[in-house]
């Protein structure tokens, strides 16, 4: 298996890891804000501190902020492939994955929607939209049985299909590769952008070098741009070990080919420009590319077989796709999947800070009017304690001059027996 430890999908990783334990942060605040303000409602003294309409409202934005947490602790990178029946989207997946995890070959092998992402426990299992049963699943052949039992499954409908991440390095990266029917099998385009594509990061077209662009290729690809704003497409001619059987003809066909995709990319859909085109055409055979990963991870070597001439060259710009792939999901997903909830999240804090300001202010007003009440409590103890005194000692005069007074009397009445 490759070594990604420094791949830039990890930069999706750690966001995602700092991003969640800034909202758990941000949560634990608003909480403690809600409980002061509690708090204060039971204090008959501090009861005027805060509003019950306050109290509302923070608690209103603590439940907004642990819903977008647990919002944030599911996304994940999304790739969506498609192109039209039998060019291979299957087995680009496969190549991807290190390993034959969809099922993939000679005719119409994917009849709905496929997702691939990673699971935590060491067995493969596959999960349909009607369906909370997770159907066991060892292998490919076992997946491809499974799907062929569902047949009432449409087009338009998701497997979702759970590959043991100890299996796939790309799975641990929080990456989701989304499988499709051809786009030549249906006329519902629209709901298919509407209900797969709204989320995804990078989209991939897989052609077929044998052939060229076609219009149901271009037309899904003109409706995903209407639907999102640039959205990042990048194009596979799959299939170009075929060039080697023609090697006078490969420099023409592979600039045929390009000229095309490129005046697709830059011209019709204006997704990117002439300098970063480059970077979104590729020439590569899966097939090779899965085989030849499959051997390695047997320890084998990746040329075993029959292999057609340029092997090593469309195996190297399959990797090259991978490396462009990844900085360019890495960086969409950060920015698509984050960026809002950020500014949500600054929108909630800057509104509790005024909440918590006004509460401050309000609280220091009660402080400095309690500081004078306690001044003049304090006065008027001053006073009443020094008018006791003056009274405690004029009492003390008044007891001893009766005390006085009354021996005097005693003595007279004795005298006078």
């Amino acid at each position: 298996m490759a070594d990604i430890s420094s791949s830039p999908l990890k930069h999706f990783v750690q966001a995602k890891k700092k991003i969640n334990s800034i909202f758990d942060q941000l949560l634990e605040y608003i909480n403690e804000g809600a409980n002061f303000i509690k708090g204060s409602h039971q204090n008959e003294g501090l009861e005027k501190i805060a509003t019950q309409h306050q109290l509302a409202e923070i608690e209103m934005f603590a439940t907004k902020v642990a819903g977008i947490g647990e919002v944030l602790a599911r996304r994940h990178m999304k790739v969506a492939f498609f192109g039209r029946t039998s060019n291979g989207k299957s087995t680009v997946i496969n190549a991807m994955l290190w390993d034959k995890v969809l099922p993939s070959g000679i005719g119409h092998t994917t009849n709905c929607f496929l997702s691939v992402e990673g699971t935590d426990g060491d067995k493969a299992y596959l999960m349909t939209e009607d369906s909370e049963e997770k159907k066991n699943v060892k292998t490919v052949n076992q997946l491809a049985h499974a799907l062929h039992q569902n047949e009432y499954l449409d087009a338009g409908c998701l497997v979702r299909v759970f590959w043991p991440k100890s299996k796939c390095a790309l799975l641990r990266d929080d990456v989701v590769l989304m499988d499709s029917p051809g786009t030549d099998v249906t006329t519902e385009l629209d709901s298919w952008i509407d209900k797969f594509c709204l989320d995804a990061d990078v989209f991939v077209l897989v052609a077929n070098s044998e052939s060229t662009l076609m219009q149901t290729e271009k037309q899904f690809f003109h409706k995903v741009n209407e639907r999102l704003s640039k959205p990042n497409i990048f194009i596979l001619n799959n299939r170009w070990d075929a060039s080697a059987s023609e090697p006078e003809y490969m420099d023409e066909v592979r600039q045929q080919h390009t000229d095309r995709c490129v005046s697709f990319l830059v011209d019709e859909l204006g997704v990117v420009d002439y300098a970063q085109v480059e970077n979104r055409i590729f020439f590569v055979s899966a097939k090779e590319a899965v085989n030849a990963r499959i051997h390695k991870a047997q320890g084998m070597p990746e040329g075993g077989g029959a292999l057609a001439d340029g092997f090593q060259a469309r195996l190297f710009e399959f990797q090259n796709f991978e490396r462009q792939f990844e900085e360019c999901i890495s960086q969409s997903a950060v920015k698509t999947k984050f960026e809002q909830h950020t500014i949500r999240a600054k929108q909630i804090i800057d509104t509790v800070k005024k909440i918590m300001d006004s509460i401050n202010v309000v609280a220091a007003e009660k402080r400095v009017f309690s500081l004078e009440e306690r001044e003049d409590h304090l006065d008027r103890l001053e006073f009443v304690r020094s008018q006791l005194t003056l009274l405690t000692e004029d009492c003390k005069k008044n007891i001893k001059l009766v005390t006085e007074e009354v021996e005097a009397k005693v003595k007279i009445v004795a005298h006078s027996k």
